[in-house]
């Protein structure tokens, strides 16, 4: 990679771990919190973890055509705002609606789709997954630190601190933006644009749609249960800090060698295959638990050993499957995808787990994580795809 890639993907990369790590970290902590607040219950808690993902997911597409038009850094920068205000409205509300709403705010600002197209941008055909898996490996960094810096945070500063702390992020990913981020180049005339209904009918583009929907569905169902899990099992809140080190620690030192190895990443279809099969036992062995501590200790450390691996591959076989013309299109549906399953997740686990329990929470989890198996088992070994004859060889490397 060039000098001007590696900035591109570092600086960008560094613009999804604030931003992810300000959403991740409520999951392990928000739930435990709300229950001891009046007017909450598991479906508003549902709710407000899902919230957040229903406007990403209505705003990511209109937010990619937009910064086709206007700039990818304009944009960028909007987004940003929009989600320091929701955080600063969470932080200061009492109420569930106006947590909720502060949640759906943060939504709004929907830059997933813009940051990737962005990175397409920047780099060479030939570099593009390499910028990809950086971004996606600082995601699951941000996942992992988040879970384990949540518990410490929320003794510290409680869990109105965080929102506020998550606002802070945001201000400082808007200086990233703004002053370390390289400037696009300007768009170049002349390829023929793909259709937004041939993105939408692409039928590896499809699988990897729904994978992305059932990963972070399932996440957010899961943690609408695994904190109260912990603590019937005897572990008490404050205390969980142990319980995500050890998990989500042993669970990346486990991904490792299937996105750093070359040996063994290169079998991409067997190695995302793999982790969907592995994903889906860490569920089972999460339902099967019954509240027991070892048992949920190992259901987490496959959980995230799975969601880790595939939360890199992802944006990366997204970038392979995508025609040329159509990867800002294909990033923005992606994007989309994603967090309608991260409302969704959220609002149907809060539901399913008030009205029938872990358990049956649990257990549709495992099912969806199933059906995505075998929507997925078709796919081909991932491939660039062919050069766009109008794409230079070699990005601009300008800056202003």
């Amino acid at each position: 990679m060039s000098a001007l890639e590696l900035r591109a993907s570092f600086s960008l990369a560094s613009i999804f771990g604030l931003r992810l790590f300000g959403m991740f970290i409520i999951l392990p902590v928000f739930a435990l919190y709300a229950e001891g607040l009046p007017g909450w219950n598991l479906t508003l808690v549902g709710f407000a973890l899902g919230a957040y993902g229903l406007t990403q997911a209505i705003l990511q597409i209109p937010f990619g055509w937009v910064s086709d038009r206007l700039g990818r850094k304009p944009v960028m920068v909007a987004g940003l705002f929009l989600f320091a205000a929701g955080s600063a409205l969470c932080a200061f509300a009492h109420s569930p609606w106006a947590v909720i709403l502060g949640r759906t705010i943060q939504g709004a600002g929907a830059i997933s789709g813009v940051a990737i197209a962005m990175a397409g941008d920047l780099t060479r055909p030939s570099q593009r997954t390499k910028a990809m898996a950086i971004i996606g490996s600082t995601i699951g960094v941000a996942f992992a630190g988040s879970f384990v810096a949540a518990p410490f945070l929320r003794d510290a500063i409680g869990v109105p601190g965080i929102f506020a702390l998550t606002g802070v992020l945001a201000m400082a990913a808007v200086a990233i933006v703004v002053w370390v981020v390289p400037e696009p180049p300007a768009r170049r005339h002349g390829a023929a644009p793909v259709p937004l209904l041939a993105v939408l009918r692409d039928p590896e583009l499809v699988r990897l749609n729904v994978g992305i929907f059932a990963l972070h569905a399932v996440l957010m169902a899961t943690f609408v249960v695994v904190p109260h899990s912990l603590v019937r099992a005897g572990l008490a809140s404050n205390e969980h800090w142990t319980m995500y080190l050890g998990a989500v620690g042993t669970g990346f030192v486990l991904m490792l060698p299937f996105v750093a190895v070359r040996r063994i990443a290169r079998h991409e279809r067997a190695v995302f295959l793999g982790s969907v099969a592995v994903m889906a036992a860490g569920v089972a062995v999460l339902a099967a638990s019954a509240d027991r501590l070892a048992l949920l200790t190992a259901g987490l450390v496959i959980f995230f050993a799975a969601f880790n691996v595939l939360e890199a591959k992802l944006p990366a076989l997204v970038s392979k499957s995508a025609p040329p013309s159509a990867k800002g299109a294909a990033s923005g549906v992606y994007s989309s995808v994603q967090f309608l399953g991260t409302f969704v997740g959220g609002a149907a686990g809060g539901a399913i787990a008030q009205h029938h329990g872990p358990a049956a929470l649990l257990a549709t989890c495992l099912a969806v994580v199933i059906a995505w198996l075998a929507t997925a088992w078709p796919m081909r070994e991932p491939s660039e795809r062919e050069h766009d004859p109008h794409e230079t060889h070699e990005p601009q490397t300008t800056n202003p």
